[in-house]
């Protein structure tokens, strides 16, 4: 048995080739599928089985894709109630890959219709090889129950269940490999490590230390991240299996003019690069979400998904890998791109808006001079909780959306987050709500600890942590 594991950036999602001699199965893949194809030929195999453990809520699953390209068959929990053609699987069904037997175990929980796969490699042995997790068990985490609203409590109790009469009755040498890594949605502290096994998990996982439901409930239910906007329309994406990226037309080059009319007709425009230089000069009413910075996720989370979308790139080079990671979280209508980004629109003649920046010491003046200036931080919840700048605001990014209101919009208001990104996010959304002072803190609040004006914030510290926390 022959496993390659395969890393999404920005989402952490995690999925893998399972190889024999002749032919492999391809669990939970991503929406671009290319890679497994050309790993399948690299290796002389051939993609026989697609094997998809839940409906998938933060990422667009590329299983309709990469059966139409191969011929596999679909396998599907069968409590998913999927629309396309596929095998329905669940507790007690059996699969084989020549010498490898694939087992299903129901282990709803995150999901109501989660399953696991557990491999026996029988050239080896009797003892199950690996087990391929899904959403169910992290390395040092387990999924999250609490995705669909009024049912948190049953999940949760599901969950419990199922980790202990399911998975951890498994052997300690059993490989476990999850479906997402650090940084993922789906859970609250994915570790590092993007393999482990059973009795490691056994051991080391702290949510698994808990002897009681009621105990495991509560450190479940309680300090949850916010779950994006898009998860559940991601859900139903994968429940009637997506449109094929082939049959997606490609975006086309635009012309100032081009996109002013696209403007004019409802288009969403999206720009992409950093805070710097979208800060510099920009395309009014455009959204910032920098490319470099959990991209995906944020882009699902914050664009309505209902509007097409125009791209303003650094690069028309980027153009293709953008919408690569746009399609993974359901966001299909690209339509156009600004052709050489913002230089000809401003060469052009046409309007612009900025963000200027503000350093830390001109923003910490502010704050020794009393000035009529609002601090407005847009980390998440456990960030400001750790440390923030005393008399801020708190307001999540997603939730200015929504809650701009509370702001006095006639008072500069300075934006914070851990480096500046988000906070450029937060800005462009203000901006679109009719806000005109505002800056954004050149370097956020790892400038302001490095420069010893507030203790270090330890999510934003980590190294291999939650890519979410920019």
């Amino acid at each position: 048995m022959h496993v390659e594991q395969y890393y999404v950036d920005g989402i952490a999602h995690l999925s893998y080739l399972v190889g024999g001699k002749a032919s492999c199965a391809i669990i939970d893949p991503k929406r671009d599928v290319e890679e497994y194809v050309s790993a399948a030929a690299r290796l002389g195999l051939t993609i026989t089985h697609i094997l998809e453990t839940h409906l998938h809520a933060d990422f667009v699953s590329g299983h309709i894709e990469l059966a139409r390209r191969t011929g596999a068959t679909i396998y599907a929990p069968r409590s998913g109630g999927c629309t396309y053609d596929h095998v329905a699987v669940g507790e007690g069904d059996r699969l084989d890959i020549e010498d490898m037997r694939v087992e299903v175990r129901d282990t709803p929980g995150h999901t109501p219709d989660g399953v696991c796969f557990v491999f026996t490699d029988r050239s080896r042995g009797a003892e199950p090889a690996a087990v391929f997790t899904g959403d169910t068990l992290f390395v040092g985490d387990v999924g999250r129950p609490d995705l669909f609203p009024g049912r948190g409590d049953e999940l949760a109790s599901q969950l419990f269940d199922n980790l202990r009469n399911q998975l951890l009755r498994l052997p300690d040498t059993c490989l476990v490999y999850p479906a997402h890594g650090a940084g993922s949605l789906c859970g609250k502290a994915m570790g590092a490590m993007r393999v482990s096994t059973i009795g490691y998990e056994r051991r080391f996982n702290p949510v698994l230390q808990h002897a009681t439901e009621v105990e495991f409930k509560t450190a479940l239910l309680s300090g949850m991240p916010a779950a994006p906007d898009h998860f559940a329309r991601c859900s139903d994406i994968n429940r009637r299996g997506p449109g094929l990226v082939a049959e997606t037309p490609s975006p086309r080059p635009l012309s100032p003019k081009d996109l002013q009319s696209l403007i004019e007709e409802g288009h969403t425009v999206l720009d992409v690069r950093d805070y710097a230089a979208f800060g510099g000069a920009h395309v009014p009413g455009a959204y910032n979400i920098d490319a470099a910075h959990n991209f995906s996720t944020f882009a699902g989370w914050l664009l309505p998904a209902d509007k097409p979308l125009v791209l303003v790139a650094a690069a028309n080079e980027q153009i293709s890998a953008l919408v690569t990671m746009l399609r993974r979280v359901g966001l299909d209508t690209v339509v156009g791109y600004l052709d050489g980004g913002m230089g000809p629109w401003i060469v052009s003649g046409m309007p612009i808006d900025r963000i200027p920046t503000t350093t830390i010491f001109e923003a910490k003046r502010y704050c020794e001079e009393n000035k009529p200036v609002t601090f407005l931080d847009v980390r998440a919840s456990g960030e400001w909780d750790l440390s923030h700048i005393n008399g801020a605001i708190h307001i999540p990014l997603p939730a200015t959306r929504t809650r701009h209101n509370e702001l006095d919009r006639e008072a500069t208001t300075v934006l914070v987050c851990k480096s500046g990104a988000r906070a450029s996010t937060a800005g462009s959304i203000l901006q679109r709500h009719g806000f005109k002072n505002l800056t954004v803190m050149a370097g956020g609040m790892t400038a302001w600890t490095a420069a010893g004006l507030a203790p270090e914030c330890a999510t934003c510290a980590l190294t291999h942590g939650p890519r979410t926390h920019y």
